[in-house]
């Protein structure tokens, strides 16, 4: 027969154990949506990022290219799909189609809100037909450039 003041230790050793296990289970959870402060806690947003750039002549329904490339004809309208990734109140997402020399011959901007995955269209087009060279497609984010993509008109 054991002692009642044998049985003592091992009670308290398993109730502690226990306890640790639920709390740490608790903590792991609320880390995955909150973050501590010092004011408090605030829900964690995955950072948004351009994760995709694709350049071609037309577009889907998804506004996701359908006949990409990076050659073009003088009198075709330039598409580029910009895929984003992350969550973000309000972003500002720049197009900056730029001529050899890094002369922009066009830039246009959209205010996105995105939630996840999310694509935004840019294209540009030219009434008298491009001139013939080298071009780039500078993707900005918040005006900072992400990526670039290289096309030329032949």
């Amino acid at each position: 027969m054991y002692s009642r003041n044998a049985a003592t230790p091992i009670v308290r050793a398993c109730c502690l154990v226990l306890v640790f296990t639920v709390l740490g289970c608790n903590r792991d959870q609320q880390t995955d949506d909150r973050t501590s402060t010092a004011g408090g806690t605030v829900e964690n947003t995955q950072a948004l990022r351009v994760t995709e750039v694709d350049l071609g002549r037309r577009l889907g329904a998804d506004n996701r290219v359908t006949d990409e490339t990076d050659d073009f004809q003088p009198s075709d309208t330039i598409y580029a799909s910009v895929v984003t990734s992350g969550t973000a109140q309000s972003a500002t997402l720049t197009a900056r189609w730029t001529f050899e020399d890094g002369q922009v011959v066009d830039e246009s901007s959209r205010t996105i809100s995105p939630t996840g995955s999310a694509v935004t269209e840019f294209h540009i087009s030219k009434p008298g037909g491009w001139p013939t060279g080298e071009y780039t497609l500078r993707v900005l984010l918040d005006g900072r450039e992400v990526q670039s993509k290289d096309f030329e008109v032949k």
